[in-house]
């Protein structure tokens, strides 16, 4: 299979003509990559069962591992939601378009391989015109986990994209670099209190101010059941080739652990990578990447730093984690999903590194 670019970066030139074009693939039970505000997804009919087991098998990931599926309207939401409570129209209101998935009962047309077996289904308005575009024209929800293969880190741009699925799919839109570059927050609205699945762009801190009680995955009840309703929640995901060693711990921890394990690597005669969210921070490593200081500049960078350094071929990342607060919840969520091995001072960390 020859992948297609459709390009649409820069401008409305054609817009609704190349949107056409893609939406017709999606009409006719094909795959076609889409920016969102957060990172690029792999969009099939949510409703078609054959279309959506190609994602499946174009991404090599798990069947039990359930999708969401992307809407364009409250209402398109409600055809596919067999009840939406008052709670969920209120976050709806108030962050739909936008980085915020919410996990409802589902009604029997959709397909039970789009929510991995379960009778929930995780339903998300993007904010990205693009992505609202396809769905308005392709006339069904769609279906779309990140556009890479299962388990590497998620595609801010189409080149990402091309570089996993080049050839395994039918189109890529090439819509530029995405704005937020970590996944949507996940909700479940059938659990009390209602139980975030997945930090993302959405804080816990606004979803409170929201609704009062709001619950964490790692300490509600239930735990294990509430994992499965959930993408990113049960399997290593984000992760490079090379092995990543998250250091967390207070600033000056941080810079003393990054100085041994620098030296141990320098030792070893192993070619590593240094991924910094702070300056002032030894960093003489074969590969160095600056992601900044802010949350918002670290999300939109890491997976693209992760991506380059498997381009230079480096063995080992040795990152530093962020304050887990905010964005930087979903930020260090990722970043310990992606991890080999996560590091505090508090820990014998051995000799068992890459």
């Amino acid at each position: 299979m020859k992948t297609k670019i459709i390009r649409i970066e820069g401008g409305k030139k054609g817009f609704s003509r190349k949107l056409m074009e893609a939406a017709e693939i999606i009409k006719k039970g094909g795959l076609v990559a889409f920016p969102t505000e957060t990172v690029y997804g792999l969009g099939a009919d949510a409703l078609n069962p054959a279309a959506v087991e190609k994602i499946f098998l174009a991404k090599k990931r798990p069947r039990d591992d359930p999708l969401i599926v992307h809407v364009a309207s409250i209402e398109q939401a409600e055809k596919i939601a067999d009840w939406v409570p008052e709670k969920a129209k209120k976050l709806m209101r108030l962050f739909w378009p936008g980085p915020l998935t919410l996990v409802l009962a589902k009604k029997p047309n959709v397909p039970s391989i789009t929510t991995g077996g379960l009778e929930t289904v995780a339903i998300r308005m993007p904010r990205h015109p693009i992505a609202l575009g396809l769905i308005k024209a392709a006339g069904t929800p769609i279906a779309a986990p990140s556009a890479n293969l299962f388990g590497k880190p998620s595609p801010t741009s189409a080149s990402h994209v091309l570089e996993d699925l080049g050839g395994r799919i039918d189109a890529i839109i090439d819509g530029g670099s995405t704005e937020i570059g970590i996944e949507s927050t996940v909700l479940d609205m059938t659990a009390s209190p209602p139980v975030i699945l997945r930090p993302g762009g959405i804080t816990l801190g606004k979803l409170k101010r929201a609704l009062g009680r709001v619950e964490i995955l790692e300490k509600a009840q239930k735990k294990k059941e509430l994992m499965a309703r959930s993408p990113g929640t049960r399997y290593r995901h984000y992760a490079p080739k090379a092995k990543v060693f998250l250091l967390v711990g207070n600033r000056k921890d941080v810079r003393k652990m990054m100085s041994e394990m620098i030296d141990e690597f320098r030792l070893k005669g192993k070619k590593f990578g240094v991924i910094l969210t702070s300056k002032n921070i030894r960093a003489d490593a074969d590969v160095v990447e600056f992601l900044g200081e802010k949350p918002q500049k670290v999300a939109k960078r890491l997976f693209a730093a992760f991506r380059k350094m498997d381009k230079k071929g480096v063995e080992a990342i040795l990152t530093e984690g962020v304050e887990s607060r905010g964005l930087g919840i979903a930020i260090m969520n990722r970043m310990k999903k992606a991890a080999f091995k996560t590091i505090s001072k508090r820990q014998k960390r051995g000799r068992e590194h890459a």
